[in-house]
C-alpha cells in the first residue's frame, strides 16, 4: 500500500467554493477510472473552515504514479493553486494496528 495525507489552506470563502467544486469534479473521475486508488477521502475541517484534508490510499506506488499521470489529476494540480495560500503533503509509512 501507498498512502498520503494532504492539507490545503484556502485563501478565503470564495476560494473555498471554487476549490470544493474542483475537488468534486476530480473525485468523480477518480472513482470512475482509477481501480488502483483504494480510498480517496476529502474532508472539511470542523474548526478550520479554510482548510481541507485529503487522505489517499493506493494499491501500491505504481497506482499512485498512474493517479498522478491522469488528466483529471493534472487538471487539479494545475488549477488548485489559485485557491490556496499553502499546502502540506505527508507520505505515510505502512500502517500497523487493527485491520492490517
Amino acid at each position: 500500500m501507498f498512502a498520503l495525507v494532504a492539507r490545503f489552506y484556502l485563501r478565503d470563502e470564495v476560494a473555498a467554493k471554487g476549490f470544493d467544486s474542483l475537488v468534486g469534479e476530480t473525485a468523480a473521475k477518480i472513482r470512475e477510472s482509477e481501480p488502483g486508488t483504494l480510498f480517496y477521502a476529502t474532508h472539511k475541517v470542523k474548526d478550520a473552515p479554510l482548510s481541507r484534508i485529503f487522505y489517499e490510499l493506493y494499491e501500491n506506488r505504481e497506482a499512485f504514479d498512474a493517479h498522478e499521470r491522469a488528466e483529471h489529476t493534472k487538471r487539479f494540480l494545475d488549477e488548485r493553486d489559485q485557491y490556496l495560500t499553502g499546502t502540506r503533503v505527508e507520505f505515510l509509512e505502512p500502517p500497523t494496528g487493527k485491520g492490517v
